[in-house]
């Protein structure tokens, strides 16, 4: 590399670093929606439909960027909002976003926070193709509670068996020529599960750990 090739690597780095490799992932977005009401703030939380992916979890209304309609990740969240929810755009106030989160499993989401009027909370026209349900939960309530905190285990698998025994190799390790211990599953990494419970519901799973980032701020 010559001079030249040399400016030219310095000037295409990133003036403000991102995450690297995010075309790899699915990006998403969700808000986390606040409500007022008689001077307390709530979180509207939702529980989503069973026939879909996730079906009966606990969250926040959000999904996947769409390229060439979402210009930026908080119209996802806005989009994603008004689509499940039937809350129209105009009456959501973003007033922070929280950090980015990627998720171990090829996941990154970026987390808005915005605040909802009251009265579109009463004309919600639910998605039930998406969403069976809606809870409204007292801010408050979180900081009078400690989350249960369990674990989970995950490890990198660079072959898979089916159920009749054929082997799908995914990474060759042999061919590479790489240490035998990439043969078999490694990792094996152990990360903390937290667990929210409201009057019988339980809020866990990247939910949970975007509402414990947000909780520890208040």
């Amino acid at each position: 590399m010559n001079k030249n090739g040399f400016k030219r690597l310095i000037t295409n780095l990133p003036e403000i670093p991102g995450v690297m490799g995010r075309d790899r992932f699915f990006n998403s977005a969700v808000l986390i929606p606040f409500v007022k009401i008689k001077g307390e703030y709530f979180i509207l939380f939702q529980k989503r439909a069973k026939g879909i992916k996730q079906g009966g979890d606990i969250c926040f209304p959000g999904g996947g960027y769409e390229e060439g309609i979402d210009k930026n990740f908080k119209q996802t969240a806005l989009r994603e909002t008004e689509e499940e929810l039937g809350i129209s755009r105009k009456d959501i106030k973003i007033i922070g976003q929280l950090d980015t989160m990627v998720a171990t499993f090829g996941t990154i989401i970026e987390p808005f926070i915005g605040l909802i009027k009251k009265k579109a909370i009463k004309n919600m026209k639910i998605d039930k193709n998406e969403v069976e349900n809606t809870y409204l939960i007292p801010l408050d309530y979180f900081k009078q509670i400690e989350p249960e905190i369990y674990n989970l285990r995950t490890e990198v698998k660079p072959y898979h068996i089916d159920e009749d025994g054929n082997k799908e190799v995914y990474f060759p390790v042999d061919e590479l020529g790489l240490p035998e211990a990439y043969q078999k599953p490694w990792g094996n990494k152990k990360h903390k599960v937290y667990v929210y419970k409201y009057k019988k519901k339980v809020i866990w799973g990247l939910t949970a750990v975007i509402l414990n980032d947000l909780l520890r701020r208040y």
